[in-house]
């Protein structure tokens, strides 16, 4: 069985996460998206301080499904340099992994 991720995409606009999360639920990239905001984020960037409001999806997938899964988003993510981070899930409910497994590409 393959590992599983949490895997954190953040981006400009609510609907740009709402497009995003139904690729990813279509294509079974991913078996659950979380969209959470606004949060606010202060970062670097080109040099300078910059703070924004922005969307954070947070996404459930198998490992294995990784790659595709960041292809996807970046294919369709309007950022130049978007935040696609995975983390790995140690532990979790054996009936929600069966269930994250099922409803992936290929469960």
């Amino acid at each position: 069985m393959s590992g599983y991720l949490q895997v954190f995409v953040t981006v400009e606009k609510r609907e740009e996460a709402e497009r995003i999360a139904g690729r990813l639920l279509g294509e079974r990239l991913a078996a659950c998206v979380q969209i959470i905001g606004p949060v606010r984020s202060t970062y670097w960037w080109r040099g300078n301080i910059e703070s924004s409001e922005e969307w954070l999806c947070l996404l459930k997938t198998r490992e294995d499904l990784y790659d595709d899964l960041e292809e996807t988003v970046r294919n369709i993510h309007s950022y130049e340099v978007p935040e696609i981070l995975a983390l790995p899930i140690v532990r979790g409910n054996p009936d929600y992994l069966k269930w994250l497994t099922e409803e992936t590409r290929g469960g």
